[in-house]
């Protein structure tokens, strides 16, 4: 489990985090080696997640780009409507091995803190989730199933009001309250041991995807696509691909037309510390963390996992940003074409593929992780639709 990749990473934390961080890097290293804990990780994948999640020919969408084949990677059905759950339930897991009696979690989009709620209620752990008063005001819905889930929702007013304060709140309380309290980072971003963790868990969905892959089309993808904030899906899905001949693309959120950054800090940032990590921020010329923009809550961050950094550097992974009302577009094509409302984070996505398909020959295959479904957006998308968005 590497402290560092590059020279990103690393945990820039206060003392008092520091015997949390390495009592979860013993007892992560430990389950790993555990039979039972892996078992109840699959079971309850299975039983509970509705794992392995399909892998989707998107007929219509293909023949829309008129190029390679369009996959999707289906993880808006897992329970939850999200990839966030296989996150949840492996830190969930591993917080009742470590004695723990509460989860705090982050949440942007509203899903990291449904599926820690769900993982709560199932392990019987009390769970409060810190939310930015501008998420909670456009992701509604999730606030609503948390609350009936048994979470306590936080509203958090500081800064800019979005997953960044979120995160700086939830820190805080795992500050004060280490000894009772497992935080549950839903991304991959934060201090070691949380980027390496959290790519474990997800990487189910890359192990998935070339499963999959070869049974349906007899051979590994092309091209894997997947939406980039803090980056926990994408570096699920391109782990298990790093050694492969697969080609990755990762998208970031670029902001609505005319804003000079969006919130893709591998495009647009430069090296620095956030959240515990070294990697490439979103800064101003004095670097102070700059503000982001974005019609997506989940990608609507200064920040990205430092493997992603370490993979930009090394050229292995391309990375991309697509603006706003391309996002709103692809929503629209998959709604359209497919049956499938996409939450707007994987819609970044959707909308890259297309364009990489049209430019693809159609004997190549292009997988798309559609890490989440629309419906905790469509208050979103209808105000866009009615502005001429």
């Amino acid at each position: 489990m590497p402290r560092r990749f590059g020279s990103y990473g690393g945990a820039y934390v206060p003392e008092t985090l520091v015997p949390a961080l390495q009592e979860l890097e013993r007892t992560w290293r430990g389950a790993r080696a555990d039979p039972g804990f892996r078992g109840e990780l699959s079971r309850l994948s299975r039983t509970l997640g509705g794992r392995p999640t399909p892998l989707y020919f998107a007929r219509n969408l293909t023949r829309r780009a008129g190029g390679a084949e369009i996959w999707l990677k289906r993880e808006d059905l897992v329970h939850g409507g999200a990839h966030k759950f296989n996150n949840a339930l492996g830190q969930g897991l591993l917080a009742r091995r470590m004695g723990k009696s509460r989860l705090i979690a982050e949440t942007g989009a509203g899903q990291h803190g449904v599926a820690t709620a769900m993982i709560g209620a199932a392990l019987g752990l009390s769970t409060e989730v810190y939310m930015g008063e501008v998420d909670m005001d456009r992701q509604r819905p999730n606030v609503e199933r948390m609350r009936l889930l048994g979470a306590k929702v936080v509203p958090v007013a500081a800064g800019s009001r979005t997953l960044k304060d979120a995160i700086n709140a939830a820190l805080r309380d795992w500050i004060a309250n280490v000894r009772t309290t497992h935080y549950l980072l839903g991304s991959a971003v934060g201090p070691h041991p949380f980027p390496s963790l959290v790519a474990g868990f997800q990487s189910v969905i890359g192990r998935e995807i070339l499963r999959q892959a070869r049974r349906e089309f007899g051979r590994d993808p092309d091209l894997a696509v997947a939406c980039v904030g803090g980056g926990s899906n994408a570096i699920g899905t391109f782990h298990p691909m790093l050694r492969t001949s697969v080609a990755l693309l990762g998208i970031e959120a670029g902001g609505p037309r005319g804003a000079s950054r969006g919130a893709a800090s591998l495009s647009r940032g430069r090296p620095g510390v956030l959240h515990g990590a070294y990697t490439y921020v979103l800064q101003d010329r004095d670097g102070q963390v700059a503000p982001t923009e974005s019609v997506s809550a989940g990608l609507d961050y200064a920040g990205v996992g430092p493997e992603h950094a370490w993979l930009r550097d090394r050229g292995r992974v391309t990375y991309r940003a697509v603006r706003d009302d391309g996002a709103l577009a692809a929503f629209r094509w998959l709604a359209e074409d497919e049956g499938i409302l996409p939450a707007l984070e994987p819609a970044h996505a959707i909308f890259a593929a297309v364009g990489e398909a049209r430019r693809r020959p159609a004997r190549q295959r292009v997988v798309v992780t559609l890490s989440g479904r629309g419906d905790k957006d469509l208050g979103v998308v209808l105000a866009a639709l009615a502005r001429g968005a």
